[in-house]
């Protein structure tokens, strides 16, 4: 599956682009000022998103990997 079909799938079922979900994320505290907050670990972003969003682990990765700035 290429990245933007996971980008797909994640908004076909929550809704939500990867925009949304960094909004998201700086409420929650995982990112500051658009980028990663040096403390937090991939694990804790990826937890979240399986348990709010239903996400499986290659969604949540691929969500991940957006707050680290990748694009395709």
């Amino acid at each position: 599956m290429s990245f933007q079909a996971y980008i797909d799938n994640i908004k076909a079922k929550t809704g939500k682009t990867p925009a949304d979900f960094k909004e998201l994320a700086e409420k929650k505290g995982f990112l500051k000022k658009g980028k990663l907050v040096k403390a937090v670990k991939a694990t804790e972003i990826t937890n979240w998103l399986k348990e709010e969003f239903e996400l499986g682990h290659g969604h949540a990765m691929a969500i991940y990997m957006t707050f680290k700035g990748k694009t395709e």
